[in-house]
């Protein structure tokens, strides 16, 4: 009956292709014709029969692979698949299992046997697809138990077999690590194989290899050179250059031996992968040769001016690793670079921006940014805010070293805010405020871009622009003593089509009125006699306004200006708009009635002068910037925990922090807040009883409650009791619980940069010692991985091998001459009757610890017979052979 079934399901079942046609049929309803799908699969894959589990898996692959259907719950199925004899079935299940198999799979363990019985397999396709499989999901288990089958791959005679576990030996050396020395020989060896697939294979491997430790590999440089110049296959090139990319960087000796085959390849290959690859190689690791570096420049420049979109990137690319040493080659490309800005493709234009960025220092910046402001103007959205974020970056890096004119700069800014796509002024309008506060030299040009871009109706409407009108606002009112005209300050914050901005930038505008009008008031009032000049005159050459240039007509037109404009504004609905407005406005009629009789009378100290000279000194003091890191030089108070846990907390107040439910409420509305508090009163009164009944012992928990207060003092709220008594002493505790003040900078902390004699001199830029810069995390390269020990013991051995040999044939002909020499002794002590014993002396063989790469570069030169001459031994070089090549 149950062979019936399996027929009848097997006879009816859907083959992936009939599901494949199904859903394509699907518009609307194909969510449900997967479930339902789905629940048939659940239903056929229980099959006993082989032939319709393994359909039903290959289904559930399928839906898995495009559709994100789970198949976790299948992998005991996938295991009963793989055992199976046909090959067709034996595929379906290995596919399972590396579609949906993790080192976290309970089944994993399963396979271990079925996985061992296909690598033995005298099938090369079964073994193909067991080792598949195991590159794969290999585990460290899987590795460990299956490393003797992989050793004897890679010894077969198949090449689609060596192949493939030679790729596996990649996945294994990672997880096994003590597999490097059953299976390195047999890798190395085939470095010499002729069949170009397993030379390709293995070439590959050790690509990969050496990008994770370069140094243990030294020793097969002389294997890696050879491939080098005898190979072919471009792809195999393309590897081994890879690799002495890395190895030169560990050993500068070897970019003189490859730098001639390199420039061989790039005078002659055809193709452009090949010729890159010898590009970038030559200039990040040999560049320091010459006649390489510029064959590579002359090649790039090929690159630069070809049509291909691709080869114009890549050779951009070239550019920008051989830019930081060597910036000559930049300029002479430098118009191929700037032609490029105006390319099609996205990616060859930011590349060409980030190169021509790289160039900037402190006697070009003018120019190139003028030349990347003329192709903001007329580029897209995106291409016009990347170079405006690349122009503010370059600028500022350093706290603007490479900024000498600041007036220069700040007109940029300006500039940039104008552009119709810009979307960078929360950037623009940090900067206005950083140099501000850094640079007091350029305060004064500051104040006239800063009007200059609050009176633009064109930047009212553009919210991305907000953040540099807020910028300005506040630097308008921060230097006004700089400003020409006050009052034109005031009609610019003031004026109607402000209500476009935003309730917080509008905020700022009304501060900064105010700062403008407490300045001009105490202009006026600091005067010594009326004048009769117009509203403002015209600062003097420091740049502050002359102390009697406001007379009352001018004063007047100011407040009135000023009250007229926000009026408007105290009915806002916006509460700290309103509330700012609010605040100006009684100031002014407070001191409204009062500007008139400064004209009459000759007082010299009035209520109202007092007034305005106390709100001046309010905002008197100058601000700076503040480093990233200013919080943490704050010191902590003493006895403030920070710390340190409050855990105990709970069990020695645990009575006292228990909720207290009124007995009087109903007991169904206990989640109700009001029903529920904590017992902080009690808490205080039982402290106060404590205290007062001191004749008494103390309990433990009060002890102990005691001593935690003391400890956490400023955790509590302080008692009835410690009130009175502070009250009692005055102001004699008041200083314990004072905090210092948080952003305190001292004059030390600000140290300024001196740059060489200019025809204009730099101003002075405030520069603090910490946070200015990045800070970056020094790049510890950890030598001591277990692969790498291994591949270095492994290549140490293969080395020694011959010295081994050689000691061990000394030692059988020393023996040997021994023997013959006492066989003689004994002779002739025994007639002449004497006892003689034979004293026999072990060489002594000398241990030298090496460095590794000492040991590498030893183990190189043994290897090839290439040892330097006048060096007999395998310890470190001498002074005169340092530096020479390592091969004549």
């Amino acid at each position: 009956m149950a062979s019936s079934n399996s027929l009848m399901d097997n006879l009816f079942q859907r083959s992936l292709e009939d599901l494949i046609k199904g859903l394509r049929l699907q518009l609307l309803g194909e969510s449900f014709f997967i479930s339902k799908s789905f629940e048939e699969i659940r239903r056929e894959i229980k099959s006993t029969d082989l032939s319709t589990k393994s359909i039903a898996l290959q289904k559930l692959s399928y839906l898995a692979a495009l559709h994100g259907v789970d198949m976790s719950w299948a992998a005991f199925h996938a295991v009963e698949v793989v055992s199976s004899s046909r090959f067709s079935d034996k595929r379906i299940g290995y596919h399972a299992i590396t579609q949906s198999f993790n080192d976290q799979t309970p089944v994993l363990l399963l396979i271990t046997n079925q996985l061992r019985k296909d690598l033995n397999s005298s099938n090369e396709y079964e073994v193909s697809l067991a080792l598949e499989c195991l590159s794969r999901i290999g585990t460290d288990d899987l590795a460990r138990d299956l490393t003797s089958e992989v050793f004897t791959l890679l010894g077969s005679s198949k090449a689609l077999v060596k192949k493939k576990a030679i790729g596996v030996v990649l996945r294994v050396f990672d997880k096994y690590p003590d597999a490097v020395k059953v299976c390195f020989k047999r890798l190395v060896e085939s470095l010499e194989s002729s069949d170009p697939q397993i030379l390709s294979a293995v070439v590959g491997v050790f690509c990969e290899l050496t990008t994770k430790d370069p140094r243990s590999y030294l020793p097969l440089a002389p294997e890696f050179y050879k491939i080098l110049v005898d190979s072919r296959n471009n792809w195999d090139l393309i590897k081994v250059l890879k690799i002495f990319a890395k190895l030169a960087l560990v050993e500068p000796r070897l970019a003189k031996k490859v730098a001639d085959p390199i420039c061989e390849l790039m005078r002659r290959t055809v193709g452009k992968s090949l010729l890159f690859e010898c590009i970038r190689t030559v200039v990040s690791s040999l560049s320091d040769q010459e006649t390489a570096l510029k064959l590579a420049v002359a090649k790039i420049r090929e690159f630069l001016v070809d049509d291909d979109h691709y080869l114009k990137y890549l050779g951009l690319h070239a550019l920008s690793i051989v830019a930081p040493k060597h910036l000559w080659a930049v300029l002479e490309n430098k118009e191929a670079v700037v032609k490029a800005l105006s390319d099609e493709d996205p990616n060859v234009k930011l590349e060409a921006l980030h190169l021509l960025m790289s160039m900037v220092n402190e006697d070009n910046v003018s120019e190139i940014s003028r030349i990347l402001m003329n192709y903001a103007i007329k580029s897209d959205p995106l291409f016009c805010n990347e170079i405006i974020a690349s122009i503010l970056l370059a600028c500022s890096r350093n706290s603007y070293e490479i900024i000498v004119d600041f007036d220069w700069y700040l007109s940029l800014l300006a500039e940039m805010a104008r552009i119709p796509h810009c979307q960078r002024g929360q950037e623009i309008g940090h900067q206005l405020i950083d140099i501000g506060t850094r640079v007091k030299d350029a305060r004064l040009e500051l104040v006239r871009v800063s009007r200059a871009l609050l009176i633009d109706p064109a930047l009212l409407g553009n919210q991305f622009l907000h953040p540099i009108l807020s910028a300005a606002a506040w630097a308008s009112g921060e230097y006004v003593e700089f400003s020409k005209t006050p009052y034109e300050i005031a009609e610019a914050l003031l004026q109607p089509r402000t209500s476009l901005l935003a309730p917080s930038v509008r905020a700022i505008y009304i501060h900064s009125t105010f700062k403008v009008l407490v300045f001009s008031l105490a202009v006026y009032f600091s005067a010594q006699e009326p004048t009769s000049s117009p509203l403002f005159e015209e600062p003097t050459s420091t740049g502050s306004s002359p102390m009697n240039g406001i007379t009352y007509k001018s004063i007047s037109s100011l407040v009135n200006i000023i009250e007229l404009g926000l009026c408007s504004l105290s009915g806002t609905l916006d509460v700290e708009v309103q509330e700012r407005a609010k605040n100006i406005l009684g100031f002014i009629g407070m001191i409204k009635h009062k500007i008139a009789e400064k004209v009459t009378t000759q007082e010299s100290e009035t209520e109202a002068s007092r007034a305005v000279a106390f709100m001046e000194d309010v905002f008197s003091e100058e601000l700076g910037p503040v480093t990233s890191t200013a919080q943490e030089k704050v010191p902590l108070p003493h006895g403030l925990e920070l710390k340190e846990s409050l855990e105990d907390l709970q069990e020695i107040c645990g009575e006292f922090l228990k909720p207290v439910v009124d007995s009087n409420s109903n007991s169904n509305s206990f989640s109700s807040s009001e029903n529920i508090s904590f017992s902080v009163a009690k808490l205080r009164i039982s402290d106060q009883e404590e205290a007062s009944s001191s004749s008494s012992h103390p309990p433990e928990s009060a002890s102990l409650l005691a001593e935690h207060r003391k400890r956490h003092g400023l955790y509590y709220l302080s008692s009835q009791k410690s009130d009175d008594h502070n009250d009692s002493n005055g102001d004699n505790n008041n200083t314990l619980n004072e905090y210092p003040p948080a952003n305190e900078i001292s004059a030390d902390s600000f140290n300024n940069k001196k740059k060489r004699n200019q025809s204009k001199p730099r101003p002075v830029v405030v520069k603090l010692d910490e946070g200015d810069e990045l800070k970056t995390k020094p790049n510890v390269s950890n030598n001591d991985e277990p692969l790498s020990l291994a591949i270095q013991s492994a290549l140490m051995g293969k080395g020694k091998e011959k010295e081994r040999e050689k000691y061990n044939h000394e030692r059988d002909l020393d023996s040997r001459i021994k023997g013959r020499g006492s066989g003689r002794e004994k002779k002739t002590k025994k007639k002449n009757g004497e006892k003689s014993t034979l004293h026999s002396t072990k060489p002594m063989v000398e241990k030298t610890t090496l460095s590794p790469l000492h040991m590498g570069l030893a183990a190189l030169a043994s290897m090839s017979r290439l040892l330097p001459p006048g060096q007999e031994s395998l310890g470190e070089p001498s002074l005169e052979q340092k530096g020479k090549p390592m091969w004549s």
